[in-house]
């Protein structure tokens, strides 16, 4: 049973970078909660909160909850981050006060906060998701691409997946925070294969690379791929 007087938990997703890309429900829940949970420390640093911000400026004013979560693959050190931070959250909810976890993209693909939202409500209390444009929409629009059209198939895979995998698929494959593995994938890809890479997405710095040839081998982390067959492009 879900306590009603405890707080609720709402996972936002701020979109990939353009703050314009934030949705009127973001928005306004932001506005009316009291806390906000950011994914790093200290919080007004965050990719997350430096986004939203620039929409929402009473973002400021609100109580900020700074959550640390380790750049690892060690499950008993991501436990221990994961249960840290479903503790801290759950103080405010038990308090009464409603909590905001901001989130890059949109909280239901590759992101971090599924893993509070499953804990908050394992435990009874309340825990909501609010969409957000995902990075891989937003890139390719800023790239003037077709996900899919008809009947063509689209795959989305994470950054660390088999570099074989990508070449084996048909249809259109996104890799999403690609930047260390690009060169892999590159190397892997069939002739008939055309690739895009969106860097940064809706941010300032963002870059967009149509030819391999070009491709910056030092691509950071927010690094997507969008690999298409030749014939398939627009």
């Amino acid at each position: 049973m879900i306590n009603k007087q405890r707080g609720t938990l709402y996972g936002i997703g701020v979109g990939p970078g353009d703050p314009e890309l934030m949705t009127l429900k973001a928005l306004n829940r932001i506005r009316e909660t009291e806390v906000v949970a950011l994914p790093g420390n200290p919080a007004e640093e965050t990719m997350a909160y430096r986004i939203a911000v620039q929409i929402c400026p009473e973002l400021s004013e609100k109580t900020l909850l700074s959550l640390d979560f380790p750049m690892t693959k060690d499950p008993v050190r991501l436990a221990e981050a994961h249960t840290s931070a479903a503790k801290a959250i759950t103080a405010h909810l038990d308090a009464g006060r409603d909590v905001a976890f901001l989130t890059l993209g949109d909280p239901t693909v590759y992101s971090t906060y599924l893993y509070l939202h499953k804990m908050i409500r394992d435990s009874g209390r309340e825990a909501v998701i609010i969409n957000g444009v995902p990075s891989f929409c937003a890139a390719a629009a800023e790239a003037g691409l077709s996900l899919a059209e008809n009947d063509e198939t689209i795959h989305i895979l994470p950054g660390n997946c088999d570099d074989g995998l990508v070449s084996s698929l048909s249809g259109t494959r996104v890799l999403m925070k690609s930047g260390k593995k690009l060169a892999a994938v590159l190397d892997q890809m069939d002739e008939q294969d055309s690739v895009c890479i969106v860097e940064n997405c809706g941010l300032p710095e963002q870059r967009i690379y149509y030819d391999r040839q070009q491709i910056d081998e030092r691509t950071g982390y927010f690094t997507l791929a969008i690999i298409k067959r030749k014939e398939e492009q627009l």
